[in-house]
């Protein structure tokens, strides 16, 4: 009983804002609502119009064109840049360099970027010495908020990989160099091994990001040129707020949750038997 009395607090927290908003989002789906006057109860209405609706389906491709681009690119640099930060000493500062932009507002970053963006006076343009619409060329949008969003958050995914480097005991270190394990060797048979937790968190947490991206894609380009940075968030925002049918958003947003449990599931069931917790 004492067990349960402890876990009170966490229960409630998790049922005021996990459970309960959801099931809040599931009641929505089925009505019909204009923000301003009566419900109506649509049933499956606003089911079929959204799963038949291409612009949600675009949206959702774009979503996870983006976190194919963001994910792995941002795993990869956040440990290249985790390895030599484990191995130095006094590295706090370096580390808290790297984390700076992850806790800056999404928004400033934006604005920020859009100015390095510029074609015609734009920082990243002058150091090249050619134009270039970085922001509304259909090609090149995607892949430069792409790039701002990686900028942002590897410095944070390096600093769970330099926790999890210097978790990593030294004597198996020591026992991998005395059998040859050095340098490549040493972190592909025994670093990144046992970073497999590590590894599963940020793997989970970086995709859940990518789909709830929103404030630099609002801020970066509005969701263009056309439609081709229009994020899954973004619909829905237009949806909810810019199209007054809450209903329609309701239904996007449990689509997405549907495909990020999904994605997660995958994720977990490949860790799952692959992890060691306990060295």
């Amino acid at each position: 009983m004492t067990s349960y009395v402890l876990l009170l607090p966490s229960l409630v927290g998790v049922g005021c804002f996990l459970l309960l908003p959801i099931v809040v989002v599931a009641w929505l789906s089925l009505y019909s609502w204009n923000l301003l006057g009566p419900m109506e109860f649509a049933g499956l209405r606003n089911w079929r119009s959204v799963l038949s609706d291409r612009t949600f389906g675009h949206a959702l491709l774009v979503t996870l064109a983006l976190t194919a681009i963001v994910v792995p690119l941002q795993t990869v640099l956040g440990f290249a840049v985790a390895a030599p930060l484990a191995r130095r000493r006094g590295g706090a500062v370096l580390r808290l360099v790297f984390a700076l932009p992850w806790m800056c507002a999404p928004v400033a970053v934006g604005v920020v970027w859009q100015w390095l963006f510029a074609p015609t006076d734009g920082a990243l343009n002058a150091a090249l010495g050619r134009r270039v619409e970085w922001l509304s060329d259909p090609v090149l949008a995607l892949p430069s908020v792409a790039a701002v969003s990686i900028w942002m958050n590897f410095g944070y995914v390096a600093l769970f990989f330099v926790a999890g480097i210097r978790a990593i005991p030294r004597e198996l270190l020591e026992a991998g160099a005395l059998d040859g394990a050095t340098g490549w060797r040493r972190t592909r048979w025994l670093v990144l091994p046992l970073l497999r937790p590590t590894m599963f968190f940020v793997l989970v947490t970086g995709v859940l990001t990518a789909f709830q991206t929103f404030d630099t894609v609002y801020a970066l380009t509005r969701g263009g040129p056309g439609d081709r940075t229009e994020v899954v968030a973004m619909r829905m925002f237009t949806e909810a707020f810019g199209a007054a049918r809450p209903g329609r958003a309701a239904v996007m947003a449990l689509v997405v949750f549907a495909v990020m449990f999904t994605i997660t599931l995958v994720q977990h069931r490949y860790f799952r038997n692959r992890t060691t917790y306990e060295y």
